[in-house]
């Protein structure tokens, strides 16, 4: 069972394929996301029905509440490589307005990033973060995350540029 404090993660199901589709459509957090171009509802329907199975090299998961078992939001890990120990968090929201802001995207990524350690075997997770992108390198390092690297003027959004940090997490440091 993937489950923290506050949410569970699990597999998503097709019906959660309207929900995604109005959280790319956010503004709020498209704009720290890399952009592609617009797809329909019907085209994402379709995408969330024959959406490959998850691996253990790469998973999309739906962040529930606890409580309410509601979706909020999602995470993705890939990249997995066995032979260092390693994968990414290639991509976390919380998609749900009223649950922004309130630890649930914190402790999403605490149970990722748990799961990738105890079940997973993995020693090290990293990602990629828009530097500007305050709140989220907050929830980062409030897990653990540190800063380890970064890529100058390597993301573009609403005409101007910002840096990437890379930051990382090691199995023993997950607070």
């Amino acid at each position: 069972m993937l489950s923290g404090e506050r949410v569970h993660l699990r597999a998503l199901e097709p019906a959660d394929s309207e929900a995604m589709w109005r959280w790319y459509h956010d503004p709020e957090i498209g704009r720290w996301m890399d952009t592609s171009p617009p797809i329909s509802l019907a085209q994402n329907m379709d995408k969330g029905a024959n959406r490959p199975r998850n691996t253990f090299e790469q998973m999309l998961l739906g962040i529930e509440t606890l409580q309410e078992r509601r979706l909020i939001g999602y995470v993705a890990l890939g990249d997995t490589d066995f032979i260092h120990g390693e994968a990414t968090v290639q991509s976390i929201a919380i998609g749900d307005r009223d649950h922004r802001h309130g630890g649930y995207g914190s402790d999403a990524l605490r149970v990722i990033c748990r799961y990738a350690f105890e079940q997973m075997g993995l020693h090290r997770v990293m990602l990629w973060v828009v530097a500007d992108n305050t709140a989220a390198v907050r929830a980062y390092t409030k897990v653990g995350f540190v800063e380890e690297g970064r890529r100058r003027e390597a993301f573009r959004t609403q005409g101007r540029r910002h840096d990437f940090l890379m930051m990382g997490l090691l199995s023993s440091e997950l607070k």
